[in-house]
């Protein structure tokens, strides 16, 4: 009896690693009813695209549907059978459905994205048009399909993941597009935001976030240089908070030379002139940089608090009745930072800091200097 139930036990075990083909028929038939009614809708799409009984978003359904139940089907079709040998019976038929439904799976994802199926349907038929073209089921045809459509895919499928709140899977579409050569500075621009939500929104994710922020932000100065001024801004930030502030600095102040008019790398600077407490030259950086035709919102916004700030202790610092001092201080700092504040305003009338600055400053100059 011990015997047999050994070489039961081992006929079972021996069982479990041959071809499943009832279930791997099953599937494979379950995969071609959802794709053959896919077809035959986008037959009669094609025919009268106005055809009421056409479903976009059903369509979209069947074929997501029918990827998934095929690509169950491939591992079991490819086990040995019992006496060892491999004989697939479905997995050529299944590529071939996937190969010319390939450029489906973008009309899917818009159709997803029209019902607002964000994540993770319309993210996962973007994924897979981006990733068919390169994966080992790909015949020629679909091998060929231009970077410049598989990295729209991609970047698409970070969008809907993104709008979905699935910040890891976002960035690993972006990563995805990036390192498939994306041209476009989005791309980067994106991946980046990502990152920066993730450690917000997990402590944990912190260290992994800094890493990958440097990594993309390298990538995108190589690439961009200093315009768009992000890649440049997020790369100093990284190294600032990593205990790298030197080399930021001498980076800084090596573009400053070939790039003597950006008021971008003249708040960086400022930025790290801030972070090491050195208030004069922080301030003298913001200045020039609020003076220059190409100050953005941002830039002006950080000048102005910064010499706000910096006035405010001086104001607090300064003893005795000093008429001059008092002046220079009205003048070169909230006044300074109340044109500037203003002109912020203009860019982003909305913005809640800005009105908070400029309540501040009015404050002080009705306050202080009466």
């Amino acid at each position: 009896m011990k015997k047999f139930l050994a070489l039961a036990l081992c006929l079972g075990t021996c069982g479990a690693m041959f071809a499943d083909n009832p279930e791997a028929k099953a599937l494979y038939q379950e995969g071609k009813q959802q794709y053959d009614a896919y077809d035959g809708a986008r037959t009669k799409q094609m025919i009268n695209p106005n055809d009421p009984s056409i479903n976009t978003f059903d369509m979209a359904n069947q074929l997501l549907s029918g990827y998934k139940t095929f690509m169950k089907v491939l591992p079991l079709d490819s086990l040995p059978d019992a006496k060892g040998k491999v004989k697939p019976k479905y997995s050529k038929a299944v590529v071939k459905a996937l190969n010319s439904h390939h450029n489906d799976f973008f009309l899917a994802g818009i159709a997803f994205n029209e019902k607002e199926k964000f994540y993770p349907e319309a993210y996962e038929a973007f994924m897979i048009y981006g990733d068919l073209p390169k994966s080992k089921y790909a015949d020629k045809f679909i091998a060929s399909t231009p970077d410049s459509l598989i990295n729209k895919a991609y970047f698409y499928a970070g969008v809907m993941a993104n709008q979905g709140g699935a910040l890891p899977e976002s960035a690993a579409a972006f990563h995805k597009a990036r390192m498939n050569g994306a041209e476009e500075a989005d791309t980067y621009i994106n991946e980046l935001a990502c990152w920066w939500a993730i450690s917000q929104k997990d402590t944990t994710k912190v260290a992994d976030a800094m890493k990958q922020i440097e990594e993309i932000a390298t990538d995108g100065y190589k690439k961009f240089g200093v315009n768009p001024p992000i890649f440049v801004t997020n790369l100093v930030s990284s190294w600032t908070q990593s205990g790298r502030k030197q080399d930021a600095t001498n980076l800084v102040n090596d573009l400053l030379k070939t790039n003597p008019n950006s008021s971008a790398l003249y708040s960086l600077r400022a930025y790290i002139y801030d972070i090491d407490g050195n208030d004069q030259e922080s301030v003298n950086d913001y200045r020039k940089a609020a003076s220059m035709e190409d100050a953005d919102f941002d830039t002006l916004k950080r000048a102005a608090n910064k010499i706000m700030r910096v006035g405010t202790q001086k104001w607090n610092d300064m003893e005795g009745n000093n008429p001059e001092l008092r002046n220079d201080i009205k003048t070169n700092y909230f006044e300074a930072a109340q044109t500037i504040a203003e002109k912020a305003k203009k860019m982003n009338a909305n913005d809640p800091d800005i009105q908070r600055i400029l309540d501040s400053v009015d404050y002080a100059l009705t306050t202080y200097f009466q």
